[in-house]
């Protein structure tokens, strides 16, 4: 019995042909101490930088920040409504001094009329136009820069400040109401304000875009 017999059950197991490498497969080699694995089919994320203050960019958008941006579409809307009644009070006011002129004539409350309409509807533009600047600013906090960032800080100080001045008035008129509303907008203008200041808002503005 010989053992080059491929049939003798005692022999040493035939050779096995080497297997062809795998290809459209990269090779990888031992793995090197220290060095992870890559993972084939998902690419490479950078590491983004620290902000200066040693806070990482965030890539969501900080809490304190969605709730001043939800702060400033609810301003926008009540702009929009004062706005909108303030039209309507100055139209109303118009005509009113305008039936005043037919019936009297021309005087001093239908020219005190006239004026008083004109100012209401300047107020109404005004009120209008912080809305818009209210949506614009709430819009550009997803991709805005320092710009976006330093505006709102600005509008919601002047916010507060003008919360302020209407709880003063309150105080001396004793009204209750106008207290509320003071107190709204000195909470509202400071939320919106320190949401820009602390490092997670700045860190927000401050990064990368691609």
């Amino acid at each position: 019995m010989s053992f080059g017999d491929p049939n003798n059950p005692y022999g040493p197991p035939p050779q096995q042909p080497p297997t062809p490498p795998n290809y459209g497969y990269p090779q990888q080699g031992p793995p090197q101490p220290g060095v992870p694995p890559q993972g084939y089919g998902y690419p490479q994320q950078p590491a983004y930088s620290a902000y200066p203050g040693g806070n990482a960019m965030p890539q969501t958008m900080p809490g304190l920040m969605v709730t001043a941006r939800v702060l400033l579409y609810i301003v926008a809307a009540v702009q929009i409504l004062g706005g909108i009644f303030a039209i309507f009070g100055a139209a109303t006011l118009n005509d009113a001094s305008n039936a005043g002129e037919d019936t009297f004539g021309s005087n001093s409350f239908s020219d005190m009329g006239h004026a008083g309409a004109g100012a209401i509807l300047v107020g109404a533009l005004l009120f209008l136009g912080l809305a818009g600047l209210s949506i614009t600013l709430g819009v550009k906090f997803a991709r805005g820069g320092q710009g976006i960032r330093i505006t709102t800080m600005i509008y919601g100080i002047l916010g507060a400040i003008f919360g302020f001045l209407i709880m003063i008035g309150a105080a001396n008129a004793n009204s209750s109401a106008a207290l509320v509303w003071a107190l709204l907008w000195i909470g509202f203008g400071g939320i919106m304000a320190a949401a820009m200041i602390v490092p997670s808002g700045a860190a927000w503005f401050n990064r990368p875009r691609y």
